[in-house]
C-alpha cells in the first residue's frame, strides 16, 4: 500500500526497491567477482566458465511451477514462483530462481510484462521488460542472418541448388505483427535477389532461441546452429545452415547472449533470467545453461514452464528434462479461485461475486493438470494465488477437492506479501522435495514414432479422442522418419486457452478432435513442432495494444507499461 493507503503499482512497486549491488548478489550465491560482468549496478552476465568451475558440485532441489489452463481472470504463475524463491529463502534454504525473459510482443500487446507482480517480483522490472542485456536482439540478429545468407546464396548461383518454393527460412522480429506473417521478398528487379513469397515469426518462436535455451555451451550452439535445414533441392534433399558456412558468425553474434543473466527479487535473492521461448508455439522453458547454474550454485531451484501444465509442463518433462538429463523433485500448480469460476462458466464481469457451486465445476480443469503431472511421477502442490474477493468458502472447496485427489491445497498471498506470504507453501514445497518421493518419467519414450507421439500428447494430456492431419503432413512425418529424426520429440504449437484446439472451450473438455495442419522439422532443436488448429507462430496485437498505453512522464520514468 501507498501511504495514502492506495495500493500500488506493479512498476511503482519496483521503483521503491531497495536493491543491493548486483555483485552483493552474486556474492550471496557463491558466484565469485571475476565471472560477473555488471551492465549497470543491478543485473550482469555470468560468464560460460562458471559452470565449468562448478562441474564437480552436486545438483541442488529442481522445483517447477506451472498452473492451471490461464484465463483473462489471471493465474500468477511467474508472481507465485518468485514468491515461492523468497519464501524457501526465509525459512533458510538456499535457493534461486530460473524465468524467462520478456518478449517485447505481449509487453506491448496485451499480456504484459513477465517480471512477476506486487511484492513478488524480479528488478529492475522496466529493463527486463523492455531490452533486457539485449539477448533476444541478438537471437533476432542470427536468426535473420542466416535468412540473409539464404538468399544471398541463391542470388549468387545457387550451387546448393535450394529449390525457392522449398526454402522454409523466413525472418523474425520481437513484436507482435500479423502483417508480416505472409510476405513477398526481392521485389524491384534482378538486383534485389529471385521474388518468392516468405513470412516473420515472432523472434521466440524462432529456432535459433530454441536452441539457445537446450544449448550447453558455445560448441553445443554452434553444433545445434549448423544442423538448422534451411530448405530442400528440388529432390527434397535438405539444406543446412552448415553448407552456407553460417554457424560460425551466428554464433558469435550469440557469444555474449549465451552468458546467463542475473539480478534480484525485491527480497535480494538471485534470479537467473534468460531465453524466452513461448509456450504455446515453443517450448517454453527458460535456457539449460541459468538451470544448470542454479543448480549448481544452490540447494533448491525454482523455475517456470509457461502457461498451463498441458502446454509448459508437459514440453519442461518432455523436451527440456529430457533433453538435459534433469530429474525435477517437485511441482507447484498454481490456480486463483478467478480462474476457477471462470472454467466453471462464470463471465469476467461477474467475478467479484462468491460462487462456490463455478469453484467446484472448475476444478474440473486443476483435476485434469494434476493428473498429467502424475504421469510424469512428479509430486505436485497446489497453491491459491488469492485475490481479496476470494471468500473463505470458495477456498474451502478447493482444499477439499485437493484432498480428495491426494495433493494439498495451499493459500498464498505473496503479491501482497511477498516470501512472507509463500512461507506455508515453501515448507511444503520443500518437504515433498527433500521426501525423495519422485520419479521422472517422460510421456513418451524416444523409440516411439513421431505421430504416435503426438496422438498420445492429445489423448493423453489433451483428452482428445481423435487426432487428424492431411496427406500431406504425414508424408513429412514419415519422411522426417526415414530420414533418421523418428526419436525426437514433440513440441506442440496449440492455444493455450483450452485443453481442445477452441480457446473458448473452457474447464477439461474431452473427447474433441486435434486436428494437425502442419509440421515443422528443427534439426538444431532436435525437436518436431506440430501446430494444430489455428495457432500462429506470429501473433498480432489486439484491438486496444498495451502499447497505446505507455509513455514517459515529465520526471522521465515510464508509464503504463503495468
Amino acid at each position: 500500500m501507498s501511504e495514502k493507503g492506495k495500493v500500488r503499482s506493479d512498476i511503482e512497486i519496483a521503483r521503491a526497491a531497495r536493491t543491493l549491488p548486483i555483485a552483493e548478489v552474486g556474492a550471496k550465491i557463491g558466484i565469485p567477482g571475476e565471472h560477473l560482468f555488471p551492465y549497470g549496478h543491478d543485473k550482469a552476465k555470468i560468464g560460460l566458465d562458471c559452470l565449468d568451475l562448478l562441474a564437480d558440485r552436486p545438483d541442488g532441489k529442481l522445483i517447477l511451477v506451472t498452473g492451471i489452463t490461464p484465463t483473462p481472470a489471471g493465474e500468477g504463475k511467474t508472481t507465485t514462483a518468485v514468491g515461492l524463491g523468497d519464501g524457501l529463502n526465509r525459512i533458510g534454504k538456499r535457493t534461486a530462481i530460473c524465468l524467462r525473459e520478456p518478449s517485447l510482443g505481449p509487453c506491448f500487446g496485451m499480456k504484459g510484462g513477465a517480471a512477476g507482480g506486487g511484492y513478488a517480483q524480479v528488478v529492475p522490472m522496466e529493463s527486463i521488460n523492455l531490452h533486457f542485456t539485449g539477448d533476444f536482439h541478438a537471437i533476432g540478429a542470427a536468426h535473420n542472418l542466416l535468412s540473409a545468407l539464404v538468399d544471398n546464396h541463391i542470388h549468387w548461383g545457387n550451387a546448393l541448388g535450394i529449390d525457392m518454393r522449398r526454402a522454409t527460412w523466413g525472418r523474425v522480429v520481437d513484436m507482435n505483427d500479423r502483417a508480416l506473417r505472409n510476405v513477398s521478398i526481392a521485389l524491384g528487379g534482378v538486383g534485389n535477389g529471385f521474388p518468392r513469397e516468405s513470412g516473420f515469426d515472432i523472434t521466440v518462436a524462432s529456432e535459433v532461441m530454441a536452441i539457445f535455451c537446450l544449448a550447453e555451451g558455445l560448441a553445443d550452439l554452434e553444433r545445434r546452429l549448423g544442423n538448422i535445414v534451411v530448405g530442400e533441392t528440388r529432390e527434397r534433399e535438405p539444406r543446412y545452415a552448415r553448407e552456407l558456412e553460417a554457424d560460425g558468425a551466428m554464433t558469435v553474434l550469440l557469444k555474449d547472449a549465451l552468458m546467463p543473466n542475473l539480478v534480484q527479487t525485491l527480497e535480494n535473492n538471485p534470479a537467473f533470467i534468460h531465453g524466452g521461448p513461448f509456450a504455446n508455439i515453443a517450448h517454453g522453458c527458460n535456457s539449460v545453461m541459468a538451470t544448470r547454474l542454479g543448480l549448481k550454485l544452490a540447494d533448491y531451484t525454482v523455475t517456470e514452464a509457461g502457461f498451463g501444465a498441458d502446454l509448459g509442463a508437459e514440453k519442461f518433462f518432455d523436451i527440456k528434462c529430457r533433453k538435459a538429463g534433469l530429474r525435477p523433485d517437485a511441482a507447484v500448480v498454481v490456480a486463483t479461485i478467478r480462474a476457477l469460476k471462470m472454467h466453471g462458466g462464470v463471465a469476467i464481469g461477474d467475478l467479484g461475486w462468491g460462487n462456490v457451486d463455478a469453484v467446484r465445476a472448475g476444478l474440473a480443469n486443476l483435476g485434469r493438470h494434476l493428473d498429467n503431472i502424475a504421469r510424469f511421477g512428479v509430486p505436485a502442490v497446489v497453491g491459491i494465488n488469492r485475490f481479496t474477493a476470494d471468500t473463505d468458502a470458495e477456498l474451502d472447496a478447493v482444499r477439499e477437492y485437493c484432498k480428495t485427489r491426494g495433493a494439498v491445497a495451499i493459500e498464498c498471498t505473496h503479491w501482497a506479501d511477498g516470501g512472507a506470504g509463500a512461507e506455508e507453501l515453501a515448507q511444503k514445497v520443500a518437504e515433498v522435495a527433500d521426501s525423495g518421493t519422485a520419479d521422472f518419467r517422460p510421456l513418451y519414450p524416444d523409440a516411439m514414432g513421431l505421430w504416435e507421439k503426438i496422438v498420445t500428447i492429445a489423448r493423453t494430456t489433451y483428452g482428445a479422442a481423435e487426432v487428424t492431419a492431411p496427406p500431406n503432413v504425414l508424408a513429412q512425418i514419415a519422411g522426417f522418419e526415414a530420414d533418421g529424426f523418428g526419436h525426437y520429440p514433440v513440441c506442440m504449437a496449440k492455444t493455450q486457452y483450452s485443453f481442445s484446439t477452441d480457446p473458448s472451450a473452457k474447464g477439461a473438455p474431452s473427447g474433441h478432435s486435434i486436428h494437425v495442419r502442419e509440421v515443422r522439422l528443427s534439426c538444431g532443436a532436435e525437436f518436431l513442432v506440430a501446430i494444430c488448429g489455428n495457432m500462429m507462430t506470429m501473433p498480432g496485437l489486439p484491438r486496444v495494444p498495451s502499447a497505446n498505453s505507455i509513455r514517459l512522464n515529465q520526471e522521465g520514468e515510464i508509464e503504463g507499461l503495468f
